[in-house]
């Protein structure tokens, strides 16, 4: 399975978990991250320059990637992150046999409809991924580690810094 596969979202969202048997995990530990009741100076966001659909996995990379970054140099009550994105699709792939003797086993298209293999969100253009609340000694830090995390997404991306 390639990851080309599933970068656009053609078509209506397939979304309904309760009629799935076996339906995937998240992967995503948590959405939020940091001390969100403190005052911070800078927001900083990580933005979609495209429209696109990005796997659980990246997501997750991406936010580990940022907020690791970060509590090196702040520490854990320094910043506050948030996830800003949730997979809702499900991803479905009519596996194939690629082995001698294949041809007796599998269907091809016949009732091709696919299994669970994954969760995605649909992100669209301009549209917020991961936010960052920051003080203002570590604002070029923040851009750092959204860029780092930037790195882990299959999407062009652009940082953009809100004073508050």
């Amino acid at each position: 399975m390639y990851g080309a596969n599933y970068s656009r979202g053609n078509g209506q969202p397939y979304t309904r978990r309760e009629y799935i048997k076996g339906k995937p995990q998240i992967k995503i530990a948590k959405f939020q991250g940091g001390k969100f009741d403190a005052s911070y100076d800078y927001c900083v966001q990580l933005l979609s320059s495209e429209k696109i659909q990005i796997r659980h996995t990246a997501i997750e990379a991406a936010r580990l990637t940022a907020n690791k970054a970060i509590e090196k140099i702040v520490g854990e009550t320094g910043y506050a992150s948030k996830l800003r994105i949730f997979p809702h699709v499900l991803l479905r792939e009519n596996k194939m046999i690629a082995a001698a003797g294949a041809d007796r086993l599998q269907e091809g298209m016949r009732r091709s409809f696919g299994k669970a293999v994954g969760l995605a969100a649909r992100v669209n253009a301009g549209q917020c991924i991961i936010e960052m609340m920051i003080s203002k000694d570590h604002l070029i830090h923040a851009k750092k580690a959204l860029k780092n995390a930037s790195v882990k997404l299959p999407c062009i991306t652009s940082i953009k810094t809100i004073k508050l």
